[in-house]
């Protein structure tokens, strides 16, 4: 798992530079602790989700064939799918539910560009989902999850790798505290950092 993780962050660099890991004076005197930040929101779509959609993408692209890619997502997923689809040069069709605000539909069609198209069916996410299944199947596309995909997990570990690089000298985390929704990235960087020793 290690490896196609450092694979995966090398291949990252062809999207963006490894985001900083940086020390906040303020949380750090009022918790008298170290208080690092890992600045996923200076990612080109401001979140961590573009590592897994393009790992996964990116695997599919090198095994060949042009299918379209498909996604159900009410915002960073989405956003950086069509990131990706873009810089892929590929089609991707975006399911999400017609509670979606309008700026992340606006997000996610200035990310993807021509090369998105934006479905909003249903009105909470599951039935978005389902919609994206059928529609992936009866169209011969591939469909790109959100979080539960190994790839989409590899992905994600790349921010426990950089975290591990950034880190000076001599120091060591404690505890690590990150989102948690549907589990991709906790499972990614639990599993890098318990392989890697940590």
């Amino acid at each position: 798992f290690m490896k196609s993780v450092e694979t995966t962050a090398r291949a990252l660099r062809d999207l963006f530079a490894a985001t900083p890991l940086q020390r906040n004076d303020y949380l750090s005197r009022k918790y008298h602790a170290d208080v690092w930040l890992k600045r996923e929101d200076l990612t080109p779509v401001r979140s961590y989700k573009l590592r897994g959609a393009y790992n996964f993408m990116r695997k599919s692209v090198d095994r060949g064939g042009d299918r379209i890619f498909v996604c159900a997502s009410a915002g960073n997923h989405a956003q950086g799918f069509a990131f990706t689809c873009r810089h892929f040069g590929r089609k991707g069709v975006v399911f999400m539910p017609v509670t979606t605000p309008q700026q992340k539909i606006d997000k996610t069609v200035a990310f993807g560009g021509r090369h998105v198209e934006i479905r909003l069916v249903g009105d909470i996410f599951d039935a978005c989902y389902k919609a994206a299944i059928a529609y992936a199947k009866a169209e011969g596309g591939e469909l790109v999850p959100p979080f539960d995909h190994k790839d989409i997990i590899e992905g994600q570990a790349t921010v426990a790798l950089e975290i591990g690089e950034q880190l000076p000298q001599g120091v060591t985390a404690d505890l690590c505290l990150l989102p948690v929704g549907g589990g991709g990235l906790s499972s990614g960087m639990i599993r890098y950092w318990r392989e890697a020793g940590g």
